[in-house]
């Protein structure tokens, strides 16, 4: 076999496939519902089919889109752009940004905690005034 004469992986019937679905993930998940419903809409079998492989494959139950995933990962595997100032600069800008992002997500956390303890403070202090109440009660009925 010459080689030029080497297959492809994506040639044949399967090739098309392929593409399509690279293309609806490059999309996100409106991609692939918008294209389940128009399934449904032309051809109710081509619908069914969608909808089985979304669910096959668990696309119907991601919770986040490829192209936010994609562009996250893509902030994470930067490569050097040949000027070392700049990639310096980026990359301090990144750390910063980061640990300023745990700091707020500490800083909400706190926020959380302090509420919850507030409410769990006043539902103690609710059952307290009941439960005197509850013992003053009976006295004044005597």
């Amino acid at each position: 076999m010459t080689p030029s004469a080497t297959i492809t992986p994506a040639s044949g019937p399967a090739g098309w496939f392929s593409r399509s679905e690279a293309w609806l993930d490059g999309k996100g998940k409106g991609a692939w519902i918008a294209a389940m419903v128009l399934g449904f809409v032309f051809f109710w079998p081509v619908g069914l089919a969608l909808l089985f492989y979304m669910i096959w494959s668990k696309r119907m139950f991601n919770k986040s889109c490829s192209r936010r995933t994609s562009r996250h990962s893509r902030m994470h595997t930067m490569h050097s752009t040949g000027n070392a100032a700049f990639d310096s600069y980026r990359d301090e800008t990144l750390r910063r940004l980061e640990e300023e992002q745990g700091n707020f997500e500490a800083f909400l956390q706190r926020l959380r905690d302090a509420k919850d303890k507030a409410e769990f403070d006043e539902f103690m202090g609710e059952r307290a005034k009941a439960a005197a109440a509850d013992r003053d009660a009976p006295k004044a009925e005597a």
